[in-house]
């Protein structure tokens, strides 16, 4: 049989770090394991019914199977647009600032596609969104400068490290992978520094209503309208499968980007976008947030609870989250290691080592499993003593 060599570009990118979890695991159910799944963000909770129920209403509308636009449709950039006002006082253009994209990291490879050059610099955070050092950066054939995050700046990005004159600064709170947050004060001071240095600012914003304790997320464009931020429907509202989000920022790079998509998609499924526009009605007038959200966070609070405190009692140093649905802790040892400490004991977790070579030594556990299997978990890692 013919063999075909892939590009030298994609020979650059690493297997995808989740596809591995999924092999491994595959492996341990074959043998009879019942699998404990702390690995991939997939939120367990279902989409709200009254979405569900929108979506397969406009399903049945011959005009919402067709092609709809690169750019979204209009009612749904109209949507984001009022969101975004409900949410956060900002005004938005919903014709020129806003973008409808096939989930968020669609949105977040493509930016770059539309605007970096080869050979020039993107800055990502180590550990981070491996699209952001992976595929964003080698399709363009342009360096990453991973900045390291550090447990001592509280997993903040330190923007004194960065290089000057990269094209792209890539940066995400609530954090991926460490559940990590920021304010208004700590983005100014990144939009000010890429304002000085020409770079462009892309803020990876998915986990904005995975929030706690009253932490209200802040957004890029509350600092500035020199940048580009990406939302996903996917963790606020249990939409992954869905696969759409959207992207607001300057007119210049939200053109770059639909012209870049237009090139590549032809859009998000119509009547996915018109389940979106009843997602986001669901807020109140002042952006209040609506009941399903709310419950869903209560259950992912409890949940983040019991496994925090049940790490705290093997003996391992957690801080508790302020945002997203990960825990993000040091293990003493090498990240695989441990990982395949777990796997043989029936749980998945993610090595940090998959984030970034500065992670090494951290896991990402994430709380998209009932209170009784995260306490199942603790059960098995104590008496296999994975504390020692």
């Amino acid at each position: 049989m013919t063999t075909f060599e892939q590009a030298d570009r994609l020979k650059q990118i690493p297997p995808y770090l989740f596809v591995r979890l999924e092999q491994l695991s595959a492996e341990k159910k074959a043998q009879g394991w019942d699998m404990i799944d702390f690995g991939i963000g997939d939120p367990d909770l279902p989409a709200p019914e009254c979405v569900v129920d929108a979506m397969y209403e406009a399903a049945k509308v011959n005009e919402n199977q067709k092609y709809s636009s690169s750019a979204g449709e209009k009612d749904l950039r109209v949507a984001v647009a009022q969101w975004y006002k409900k949410r956060y006082n900002l005004d938005v253009d919903p014709d020129t600032q806003v973008c409808i994209t096939i989930g968020s990291k669609e949105g977040i490879f493509n930016i770059a596609q539309a605007f970096v050059n080869e050979g020039e610099t993107i800055i990502a955070p180590s550990p981070g969104y491996p699209v952001y050092s992976g595929a964003a950066t080698i399709f363009n054939n342009a360096k990453c400068v991973k900045i390291p995050l550090r447990a001592e700046n509280n997993w903040l990005l330190d923007i004194n490290e960065c290089p000057k004159n990269a094209r792209v600064l890539y940066l995400n709170y609530p954090n991926n992978p460490t559940g990590a947050t920021c304010d208004t004060a700590y983005l100014k001071k990144v939009y000010d520094w890429c304002k000085e240095n020409n770079t462009i600012f892309c803020y990876d914003n998915a986990y904005c209503e995975m929030v706690y304790d009253g932490y209200q997320a802040p957004s890029a464009l509350q600092v500035g309208p020199d940048c580009i931020e990406f939302g996903s429907f996917s963790k606020t509202f249990n939409m992954t499968g869905f696969r759409l989000g959207y992207a607001v920022g300057h007119p210049d790079l939200i053109a770059g980007l639909k012209k870049c998509k237009g090139q590549i998609d032809s859009g998000a499924p119509i009547f996915i976008q018109k389940a979106a526009i009843k997602a986001l009605s669901l807020y109140g007038p002042n952006g209040e947030t609506p009941k399903e959200i709310a419950d869903n966070m209560k259950i992912y609070s409890e949940r983040r609870k019991v496994l925090v405190d049940g790490l705290r009692e093997l003996g391992f140093d957690v801080k508790m989250p302020m945002g997203t649905f990960y825990v993000w802790f040091n293990c003493g040892m090498s990240s695989f290691d441990f990982t395949q400490k777990m796997v043989d004991i029936g749980v998945i977790v993610t090595p940090g080592s998959g984030f970034g070579e500065s992670a090494e030594g951290y896991i990402r556990m994430t709380v998209t499993e009932p209170v009784e299997r995260i306490r199942k978990a603790l059960q098995r890692m104590k008496e296999n003593k994975y504390i020692e």
